[in-house]
């Protein structure tokens, strides 16, 4: 980061407190677009600029107006807004009247869901029917059949706010497969490299998940799309993703080093033509031609005939060696493997150059998580 970034940017902690808004408020606000963000730095974190806090800040109704915008509140208090009983909001929720902004998982391991203040209020104002008497046969019918659609407007929600967050194509089809577990995915993307490259670019888990076991293993599930179609339409948007990813770039390959950059290829020199990768190894320079005849066979060696000596043991004659001291077919000059130098072994020297590797950062580049900037 440049001075000049430095100077017009802020972290997310200070123009939270610039914009009088908690942690998860201006979390929230980021979430919504409320605030803008933009990446800064080659690790790509993601800070606010002077001029949107200045825009911000010079609005009539500020802060008052900012903090209702991202007032989030749970069933009780909805209902409470809508002059309602929770129970009717939840089936109301159920049915995708109102979506979810985020969820959370108490001690009970039961999934508490939380709404946006001002959708809940322009809900009621749009639709004031169902606020009283009862509620319309097709809803009582899909109540009926236990459909719950929180999960899977929470999950459209954040899916918009990662589409929005970067313009990256690749960074794009890892958030639409990061709502499809792993069966899913290889069945969609089939080769593995570029399943490792959208493992990579996955986005970090939503704020707030929990740590213990149980609760983890919810909200996981809750991450994850489980019907038939929501299944199906996102299969068919990350095959659209990636068909734009890939016009675009390929995926890295292991041994590249810039894992995010489309590969150059290594420049030939002046007057040479381009090498095909089937080339046979004599169009290759540096790769001595491979004969396809037989290497013909080493003149033999006069062997003298053995004799037997006292209690019937074979003595060789002298200058007869056990075992030829040259491997047929070997090039002269060729050390073999009992004219090695002594050395360490094959393990000690493999571990020697992993660890030479891991300090001077050498090795398979694009093995760990790539950030990408995720708002």
């Amino acid at each position: 980061m440049t001075v000049d970034e430095g100077a017009r940017t802020v972290a997310p902690g200070r123009a939270a407190q610039e914009l009088e808004l908690r942690r998860d408020e201006f979390r929230l606000a980021v979430q919504l677009g409320l605030v803008r963000t933009v990446p800064v730095g080659e690790g790509g974190r993601r800070q606010v600029e002077r001029c949107e806090l200045d825009r911000l800040t010079a609005a009539p109704d500020f802060p008052a107006g900012l903090r209702e915008r991202v007032r989030a509140v749970g069933t009780g208090e909805a209902a409470a807004l809508l002059e309602i009983t929770p129970e009717r909001f939840t089936r109301l929720a159920r049915t995708g009247h109102v979506s979810p902004v985020r969820f959370s998982v108490n001690r009970y391991r039961a999934v508490v869901w939380s709404y946006l203040a001002e959708e809940v209020a322009e809900f009621g104002l749009g639709r004031p029917a169902l606020l009283t008497g009862r509620l319309p046969l097709d809803l009582r019918e899909r109540l009926a059949a236990h459909e719950d659609l929180r999960p899977r407007n929470w999950r459209a929600r954040r899916l918009g706010v990662l589409l929005r967050g970067t313009d990256d194509p690749w960074a794009r089809a890892a958030a639409i497969a990061s709502l499809l577990d792993p069966v899913q995915i290889a069945e969609v993307v089939d080769d593995p490299y570029e399943r490792a490259h959208l493992d990579r670019l996955r986005p970090p888990a939503p704020p707030g998940m929990p740590v213990r076991a149980g609760a983890h293993e919810i909200a996981e599930r809750l991450t994850r799309a489980d019907d038939p179609d929501e299944i199906l339409w996102h299969r068919m948007s990350l095959a659209l993703a990636l068909d734009e990813a890939r016009a675009e770039r390929p995926a890295p390959y292991p041994g590249e080093r810039t894992p995010d950059r489309p590969r150059t290829p290594v420049p030939a020199a002046a007057g040479a033509r381009p090498i095909p990768f089937n080339a046979p190894a004599a169009a290759v320079p540096g790769i001595p031609p491979v004969s396809s005849v037989p290497p013909s066979a080493p003149p033999p060696v006069p062997v003298a005939a053995p004799r037997v000596g006292a209690h019937g043991a074979v003595v060789r004659p002298a200058g007869n060696p056990a075992r030829p001291a040259a491997h047929p077919g070997r090039p002269a000059g060729q050390p073999g493997r009992a004219d090695r130098p002594p050395g360490r072994s094959v393990r000690t020297r493999f571990l020697d150059r992993f660890r030479r590797g891991k300090a001077t950062g050498e090795g398979r580049p694009g093995g760990g998580k790539q950030s990408v900037g995720w708002p």
